[in-house]
């Protein structure tokens, strides 16, 4: 019974992996057994990784690939089918955000958002659905957030992407399942990384995010990726079409 709460000789390829809530995710996934391989837009923070992980012993390879252009998103794919032939566990995270008011966002802005955010998420699942369907095991679980469900004021399509990623875990659950092929979706709100410190380092942005979320604090990202990893076990091999929040109880909050 033990070996199911393990991801031991399982093959993970995780999106947005060297920072925040994606390098959290691999550093779990490595120290949980998992053979993981990583993207970024930036070669040399791959490479960083790559080398500091393999150095411990680790099993890492990576490559440069920007998820929001198909022709890289292609590249990656033949990477991984060559490389490994399967794969049982895609992590959709990367992810960015404007953080400007509808009436602000450019149709540049709008189209970035769109194709990082929602088009790469689309993309590879289907692309990777024929691997995942060969492991017999295969789990997708998908990056999300808490503003894919309600209103935190972040932007209305930075939200779109995220409820359309939400409503994509949920339809493939229903229609991947026969294929032996979980989906599931980890809904985060404030998370300490990069890209939430410029908000959290705001006085009354941070009163106004805490007063709001029952624990009174902002996440780690290890809060994040202790999920993604049990999404990924076989000791959750029942659970599909969730998406679970790691809020801090914010979505429950109604006083």
């Amino acid at each position: 019974m033990k070996n199911r709460w393990t991801l031991k000789n399982k093959k993970a390829l995780v999106t947005g992996a060297t920072r925040g809530i994606g390098r959290a995710i691999t550093e779990e996934f490595l120290e949980l057994g998992a053979e993981v391989f990583v993207v970024s837009r930036n070669l040399k923070d791959v490479d960083k990784m790559v080398k500091s992980y393999k150095d411990k012993g680790f099993k890492i390879t990576g490559m440069q690939c920007d998820v929001s252009d198909k022709s890289e998103r292609e590249d990656l794919f033949k990477r991984i089918k060559k490389d490994w032939g399967s794969l049982e566990i895609l992590i959709n995270n990367a992810g960015t955000n404007t953080r400007k008011k509808t009436l602000e966002n450019s149709d540049e802005d709008f189209d970035k958002l769109m194709n990082l955010n929602m088009n790469s998420v689309f993309d590879l699942c289907k692309k990777f659905h024929p691997l995942l369907k060969k492991s017999g095991k295969g789990s997708i679980v998908n990056i999300t957030s808490v503003a894919g469900i309600t209103c935190v004021g972040t932007g209305s399509p930075y939200a779109m992407t995220k409820a359309a990623i939400n409503h994509l875990t949920r339809y493939l659950s229903v229609e991947w399942a026969e294929d032996k092929i979980r989906v599931n979706a980890v809904a985060p709100w404030y998370i300490k990384t990069s890209l939430t410190m410029p908000v959290l380092k705001d006085p009354l942005k941070l009163k106004a995010i805490l007063d709001c979320t029952p624990m009174k604090r902002a996440g780690e990202p290890v809060e994040v990726s202790a999920v993604a990893a049990f999404l990924s076990m076989d000791a959750a091999s029942f659970i599909t079409g969730e998406i679970i929040a790691a809020d801090g109880g914010f979505l429950k909050y109604g006083l």
